[in-house]
């Protein structure tokens, strides 16, 4: 999930899902309650640590922060050096994710179709919108933490992709790559916050009505395709706040356009190589192990 969620583009949500941990992750969110606090302030530190499935958490906390500071620069080097194969990696594996989720529901009515349409059409946008500016300081920072969590949570729609719409993301990179412990603090702050809210709501809508959330969770994986597709082209650039122009819309084009536009080799074979490679491995993740279902108790 740290690996996924560095790159602009990519869901750890999505990954959440790939490996079948989504439904006990939003349940153990949602157990941070009053009945937690009441437990603490009894001293019952450890009734309170398996209340929130403690260990889970622990274990999925420690294996993110490890990924984002030791892939932060590896993962920069490849999106700088092979970001074809690279994305096209990402589009295997969130376009299986799509289809074996679309499968889960059951009964497809006009409903879910809409729900579908609607995720689909929420994904696209973001996916293509152009990047913009947000408030300077403290307060964006802790803002764009508690809005990009909830994306970061949600399948197929990348919280770091969001940081770039905000025009954060540069600002959130470079503070852990040079380990700013203060800005860190204050975004680790806003996506606790934000955390904690978005998971309830989730949890609660993935109870009540789970095939139509499901739908609207497949429609965001399909729409999100767009943000993951290996070629594009810059469709608007931006004045950043060192001077430098930086892209902040790019839009897919099919491969022949892109060598022209670009004079970069599309790396065709090895983007379709490595788009088998991440569908198959969800395929064979969800045929040997089953673990691609969202049941919520």
């Amino acid at each position: 999930m740290g690996a996924a969620d560095i790159v602009p583009g990519v869901s750890g949500g999505t990954v959440a899902f790939i490996t079948g941990i989504y439904p006990r992750l939003l349940h153990a969110l949602r157990s941070f309650d009053l009945a937690v606090l009441r437990l603490l302030l009894r001293g019952d530190v450890r009734g309170a640590w398996q209340h929130v499935d403690g260990a889970f958490l622990f274990s999925l906390l420690a294996g993110i922060l490890t990924s984002v500071f030791t892939l932060a620069r590896l993962i920069s080097w490849l999106l700088y050096t092979y970001p074809e194969p690279l994305w096209s990696l990402f589009f295997g594996l969130i376009l299986a994710s799509a289809l074996l989720l679309f499968g889960q529901i059951g009964a497809r009515e006009k409903r879910h179709w809409a729900m579908l349409a609607l995720g689909f059409g929420i994904a696209l946008y973001v996916s293509v919108a152009p990047g913009g500016s947000f408030i300077d300081g403290e307060l964006g920072v802790f803002l764009a933490g508690f809005i990009a969590i909830c994306a970061m949570i949600l399948p197929g729609i990348s919280g770091s992709f969001i940081l770039v719409l905000l025009g954060m993301y540069s600002v959130v990179l470079t503070a852990v790559k040079e380990l700013d412990i203060v800005l860190i603090l204050i975004l680790a702050t806003g996506a606790g916050c934000g955390l904690l809210c978005f998971s309830r709501l989730l949890y609660w809508l993935l109870s009540r009505f789970r095939d139509l959330t499901i739908a609207l969770l497949t429609g965001f994986l399909f729409g999100s395709l767009a943000m993951v597709w290996p070629w594009k082209r810059v469709a608007g650039w931006m004045l950043d706040r060192h001077g430098e122009m930086r892209a902040v819309q790019q839009l897919p084009v099919l491969p022949q356009e892109y060598l022209a536009r670009t004079g970069d080799d599309p790396m065709v074979i090895a983007c379709v190589v490595m788009a088998f490679v991440g569908f198959f491995c969800v395929w064979f993740v969800d045929h040997r192990w089953g673990k691609l279902k969202v049941e919520i108790e």
